[in-house]
């Protein structure tokens, strides 16, 4: 008996048609997988290069969303390729068990990168959700609390404890997840309860601190620029003023730089960065391996000292064909200045989509920082009342016009760039 592998290893089939594609995944993935889904029809890529897609019929789009933000220096970069290719027909795999020289190499370069005074160590995963995790059980095993705040609107993951951090209902299960969250509002200045003011939300933390725990926090979660709650860039004061307020009550301060981290926003390598502040804990994930499944805790040395009596293993962490692009993907950052390139392409769009905003009065808001953005659809600028009928209509439209976006926010009227 033979195979299709018998002869050629690489000849396994690939069916290209639309509809077998359609019919197959239906037919094999699990409802959970299925399920996200953004457009009425599926879309289906074949290949891509730098900031473009094509789908399986030949049609050219620009990639708006750097697939869920992982894409940092484009599609087949030829520096990442070759690293992940070289590191690929030496060593494809070696467990943490076991040591390697491209992970640590990698760990010393992601601490480079951090703010300068702190000893930072670094703790490789494969994903944005399962560093959350890990830095949800670092929280509470160093501080010895086990209460933990996280921001109403905020997105940290879809697994059990990321979710349970998560404050948007469409990504929280409707089973009992962790005890001990406690949800403050967002200071969200657009939609926020208190409008554009930072004390007000400060004083709802003292209020979330006093009265949902018990005066003992464990840490609290902080994404600077919120990412699937629709682009939210918190204001100036808050983030410092979070961490004054979680520090007094013995927790750790934990950013959430999945998404806009590595450049992404222009100004700084790290969003945190604009906000003058320090975080003991950061979380980092998608553009850090260029679409390579790859995830990080940085956290300063005498907090993840708390772990040391203690086994946790990661098989697949610091796998070093990931940890390869990884370090090729910190190189180009710097090396092409694309933090600098993030800011001034980033003030051309947001120039554009401001005169879009003059022009149409069911655009309520636009927002965000470097190439992370996003503009809000309203149905009237007095109400706010989200236009989420309108964005799935426009939302297939970009897919027309050869766009490829998110719509996001927690009534999905936002689009995502």
């Amino acid at each position: 008996m033979t195979s299709q592998f018998d002869h050629d290893p690489f000849a396994a089939a690939i069916d290209w048609d639309s509809e077998a594609i359609i019919q197959r995944r239906n037919r094999f993935y699990s409802a959970s997988q299925r399920a996200f889904v953004p457009y009425a029809t599926p879309l289906i890529f074949q290949r891509g290069q730098d900031q473009y897609l094509w789908d399986e019929k030949g049609k050219k789009y620009l990639d708006c969303l750097s697939q869920n933000l992982c894409i940092s220096v484009g599609y087949n970069n030829p520096v990442v390729t070759r690293a992940v290719q070289k590191q690929a027909e030496t060593l494809q795999h070696c467990t943490t068990m076991f040591f390697h020289p491209v992970p640590a190499h990698f760990a010393e370069e992601l601490v480079n990168v951090m703010p300068q005074g702190e000893d930072w160590v670094v703790h490789f995963m494969n994903s944005g959700a399962e560093a959350i995790d890990f830095a949800l059980l670092l929280a509470r095993s160093h501080s010895g609390n086990a209460d933990v705040i996280s921001l109403a609107n905020s997105y940290h993951g879809a697994t059990f404890g990321a979710q349970s951090v998560t404050g948007i209902g469409g990504f929280r299960h409707n089973v009992p997840l962790l005890s001990g969250i406690q949800f403050t509002p967002c200071p969200d200045q657009y939609r926020g309860i208190h409008g554009a003011v930072v004390e007000p939300y400060l004083d709802d933390l003292d209020r979330t601190i006093h009265y949902g725990t018990s005066g003992h926090l464990a840490g609290m979660f902080i994404e600077p620029i919120q990412g699937y709650g629709g682009i939210i860039p918190l204001p100036e004061g808050y983030i410092s003023g979070a961490f004054e307020r979680v520090r007094a009550a013995g927790g750790i301060c934990i950013v959430d730089e999945v998404q806009a981290g590595f450049a992404r926003t222009g100004e700084n390598f790290w969003s945190f960065e604009a906000h003058d502040v320090v975080p003991d804990v950061v979380v980092m994930a998608k553009g850090i391996g260029n679409g390579y499944p790859l995830g990080a805790v940085v956290a300063k040395r005498e907090i993840a000292e708390s772990m040391a009596n203690k086994f946790y293993f990661n098989t697949y962490g610091a796998n070093p064909v990931s940890c390869s692009a990884g370090r090729a993907v910190l190189h180009v950052i710097q090396e092409h200045g694309l933090q600098v390139n993030a800011k001034k392409v980033g003030a051309q769009l947001m120039r554009v989509l401001l005169k879009l905003k003059d022009k149409h009065d069911i655009i309520g808001d636009v927002r965000g920082r470097g190439l992370m953005m996003a503009l809000e659809l309203v149905k009237d600028r007095l109400s706010r009342a989200p236009a989420t009928e309108e964005m799935a209509r426009l939302f297939e439209l970009t897919r027309k016009h050869g766009l490829v976006a998110s719509k996001s926010g927690a009534y999905r009227n936002v689009l995502r760039i």
